[in-house]
């Protein structure tokens, strides 16, 4: 990331000073002339100078190190500073007090001053954004640190970031917040420590109101410690390391967390609802609290498992038994079961599977999900109660919970109970693949209409699974069809009939000409419904917001005639 990371602090004898700044010098493409013209032991060379040229840039302060004190200071001036490598990329991630580049160095000396001074929220600690083109965009969040001697018994400091490119940086917030809160924590907790020990030893209050004020030497009446590093606030003794590999890690994720990627058109509506949903959750991780961050961790678990695959499976490898793909569901289950199941699904019933092994329902679950589009799936991969369907319509279930009778006996759900045979018992000698003979798989359901007309989708995927002259990818790539060209159906119908308005006669007519009526009419209709609900809160007030502006051009043209 082009991006530069400072800690600055705000001294009692000289005001905002920079102590410690993090950069990333990314490594120069060779040009044709040059390549293969490296020689083994250049690099290191290089890595030897550029050590060199930080101490030369810290000896060649003699002027502002006659104006630094102890709290201005960071690292010796013999000190050459601190140099990490990536190996993947080649970027070398220097720190030391300032800057090597001398336009570096007035951007980072005017976000120090504007962070500690004019820029500040609420309260004076906290983030904030500020910046220009002209000398960069910077994120910045103030802190205060104990100090038994300073003034108020703490002492005023700040972590910026400044880059050049404002939306990468304002999208980036959520992440940045989180982060360097938790650097910023790490230091109060450390001084806070200090100062409780400070203060049972020698109490700074009550020595203060005993001693005679005076304001010419009131820096001197503290025993000379007016400014304190703050390696001697946090007695930390490998404090500015810590602090260059906190600072990196910083920049290097920051950097690979958003990537531009080549889309073939305009984003589907599966991309815009998993950056809405990592959107909020990033969001609400820094507006709440633990329980927030306990469900972050979850939903990134879920991810973990597979960001919806298709009918590959794509994802992690689940231990032991599991379903590979929608055909090896279909194989394990059998032809009649399978269609009842993803009807259920497709028409956005609660599917509930309960069983002894998490493993294999979660595998069933990352291929059945991958029906949908992203936003009409709530899932909850294995719980030890029963959760109500509006919570999750793909729940797991450990074998000993009961199912309430209100939804047993709904329509408007299906139960897979999962059963150990004998040969369970002994699944190491039974292979992995064979999962039919180690499980016994029971579906159960009060709904009692047939399910063999329709939908259509599921009429058509089931030719495709049949077929076995089609490879698994092959079978994938025709679900993903056949979810995009029931997606567009179901932007039309929202624009008809949500945002339009139009009525029942009207709507039947555009089901026509979108081919959903017919044999199985009933089932599409209920789909489009169902996925309805799964449209990106960005697609729902884009269209909303182009409407209101056409009444309102219609209204101002009204009113001109």
């Amino acid at each position: 990331m082009n991006a530069l990371v400072a800690l600055c602090h705000f001294c009692e004898l000289h005001g905002p000073r920079t102590l410690f700044c993090t950069e990333a010098l990314h490594p120069p493409s060779p040009s044709p002339s040059q390549a293969g013209a490296a020689v083994p032991g250049d690099r290191d060379r290089d890595g030897d100078r550029e050590g060199e040229g930080l101490t030369m840039r810290a000896n060649s302060s003699a002027s502002q190190r006659g104006e630094m004190c102890e709290g201005c200071r960071s690292l010796p001036a013999s000190h050459p500073g601190f140099v990490s490598i990536d190996d993947e990329t080649g970027i070398r991630f220097l720190s030391h007090q300032h800057p090597r580049q001398s336009q570096l160095f007035s951007v980072v000396r005017q976000a120090c001053v504007r962070s500690l001074s004019c820029e500040v929220c609420p309260g004076r600690e906290g983030p904030i954004f500020f910046g220009d083109e002209q000398h960069g965009f910077v994120f910045s969040h103030t802190f205060f640190i104990k100090d038994s001697l300073a003034r108020g018994f703490q002492r005023w400091y700040s972590i910026v970031m400044v880059a050049m490119d404002r939306i990468y940086l304002i999208n980036s917030w959520p992440f940045l917040l989180r982060h360097l809160r938790l650097t910023i924590q790490s230091l109060q907790s450390t001084a806070l420590k200090v100062f409780d020990n400070e203060q049972g030893v020698c109490p700074q209050r009550a020595v203060r109101m005993n001693s005679v004020f005076s304001p010419a030497v009131y820096p001197h009446q503290r025993s000379g410690s007016a400014a304190r590093s703050l390696t001697s606030l946090t007695q930390h003794p490998n404090l500015w390391a810590s602090l260059h590999s906190s600072f990196s890690w910083l920049l290097k994720a920051c950097g690979s967390r958003l990537t531009e990627k080549l889309l073939e058109g305009a984003p589907t509506e599966d991309t815009l609802v998993l950056k809405e949903r990592q959107t909020e959750e990033e969001i609400s991780c820094w507006e709440g609290g633990e329980g927030v961050s306990s469900r972050l961790q979850l939903n990134r678990l879920e991810r973990e498992l597979g960001d919806f695959p298709c009918d590959k499976g794509q994802g992690v490898e689940f231990p032991g038994p599991h379903f590979r793909s929608l055909r090896h569901l279909r194989l394990v289950l059998g032809a009649p079961e399978f269609r009842q199941l993803v009807w259920h699904v497709l028409m956005g019933n609660q599917v509930i599977w309960r069983g002894a092994d998490p493993g294999l329902i979660q595998s069933a679950f990352t291929v059945l999900k991958a029906l949908l589009p992203v936003g009409c799936v709530r899932l909850i991969p294995y719980s030890a109660q029963y959760e109500e369907a509006y919570r999750c319509n793909f729940l797991g279930l450990s074998p000993d919970v009961t199912i309430p009778a209100h939804v047993s006996s709904s329509e408007f759900s299906v139960l897979v109970d999962v059963a150990n045979t004998e040969k369970s018992c002994q699944y190491s000698a039974v292979s992995e693949d064979d999962i039919a003979s180690m499980y016994q798989f029971i579906n159960s359901s009060a709904n009692v209409q047939p399910t063999d007309k329709g939908p259509t989708l599921l009429n058509k995927l089931e030719v495709a699974l049949s077929n076995e002259n089609l490879s698994v990818e092959v079978v994938s790539h025709c679900l993903l069809c056949l979810k995009e060209e029931w997606m567009n159906k179901v932007k039309v119908l929202f624009k008809f009939s949500k945002v339009d308005g139009r009525g029942r006669e009207d709507t039947q007519k555009v089901l026509a000409v979108l081919g959903a009526t017919g044999p199985g009419e009933d089932d599409n209709v209920r789909l489009l419904k169902f996925w309805m609900t799964g449209l990106s809160k960005t697609y729902k007030s884009h269209l909303m917001t182009a409407v209101r502006g056409v009444d309102s051009l219609e209204g101002w043209k009204g009113k001109m005639k």
